[in-house]
């Protein structure tokens, strides 16, 4: 029936699903390979088509696969993404470049900041770890591997405050995480009670002003929400929804219950606000 209908292509592609679903690799590879080949093709049968190599435990077909699909298709958070991760699984250290290609070129696309952020964490380079850890919660709140994140985004606030100066951590010398880093070191003081959920909406406060006070601060769509939040009179409840549970349930559940209508309004909007990072805003 495939071979008969004019649009083969799709057909095979959910064919060649169907097959990979249930392990039947070979007669999933067999049934995508023509529809590579195709000008039918989109972004998703390449992503098919590495997954079945993958579970083949045929690596480097896996590799050859995402970069072929990236030569058609440049612009594909996606397919940089699962690059990444093969290359990650690989042991290859172009993983953290695929990443940051996919941030760079399809800013809207959720998982190569979730990738970066633990690669960064590992290899303590904080700033961007922090920055991208937090994008992924806001473009994905409702995600399994999202508390697991939050908890990555504290450790992350934990330890850039044990930093006696905040403004070495800068070792690339990228502008965007110079000014990031003098705005969070002008609130280091802070950070002498203790690093919780109460004293990060204190400092990250802080921050937000005073990143808004510099007009030579680069435009950045996260610090954009985060003032509007502060705007909004949400921007505790924000920062409890985000480092809260993480850190102390029991001091969370009786924020929530003295702060009633402050956690509501924020979950409302929280439901109705889609985030999304726009292009032109990539500084790394």
């Amino acid at each position: 029936a495939a071979l008969r209908e004019p649009n083969n292509s799709s057909i095979q592609k959910d064919l060649a699903l169907s097959y990979y679903y249930s392990q039947n690799n070979e007669k999933a590879l067999e049934l995508i390979k023509p529809v590579l080949e195709s000008t039918d093709a989109d972004d998703q049968c390449f992503l098919i088509a590495a997954n079945i190599y993958k579970q083949l435990a045929k690596p480097k077909e896996c590799v050859k696969t995402y970069k072929k699909g990236l030569k058609v298709f440049p612009q594909s958070g996606i397919l940089y993404n699962g690059l990444g991760e093969i290359q990650s699984a690989m042991s290859n250290s172009d993983a953290i470049i695929s990443w940051e290609k996919g941030i760079a070129v399809d800013p809207a696309y959720n998982k190569n900041y979730y990738n970066a952020a633990h690669y960064y964490q590992l290899n303590k380079k904080l700033v961007w770890s922090i920055l991208y850890a937090e994008i992924f919660i806001n473009m994905d709140p409702k995600s399994a591997i999202t508390p697991e994140t939050k908890q990555l985004l504290l450790d992350n606030y934990k330890a850039l405050f044990t930093e006696p100066d905040l403004t070495t951590l800068n070792k690339e010398k990228n502008k965007f995480a110079d000014q990031f880093l003098a705005s969070m070191a002008a609130q280091a003081s802070q950070s002498a009670l203790g690093i919780n959920a109460e004293t990060l909406s204190m400092i990250r406060t802080r921050f937000v002003i005073s990143w808004f006070a510099d007009k030579n601060n680069l435009s950045y769509k996260l610090f954009d929400y985060h003032k509007q939040l502060l705007k909004e009179g949400l921007f505790e409840a924000y920062n409890q929804w985000l480092f809260g549970a993480v850190e102390n349930v029991q001091s969370y559940e009786s924020w929530i219950k003295i702060n009633a209508d402050e956690h509501k309004r924020y979950m409302k909007y929280q439901a109705s606000t889609i985030f999304k990072m726009p292009l032109g805003q990539y500084y790394h």
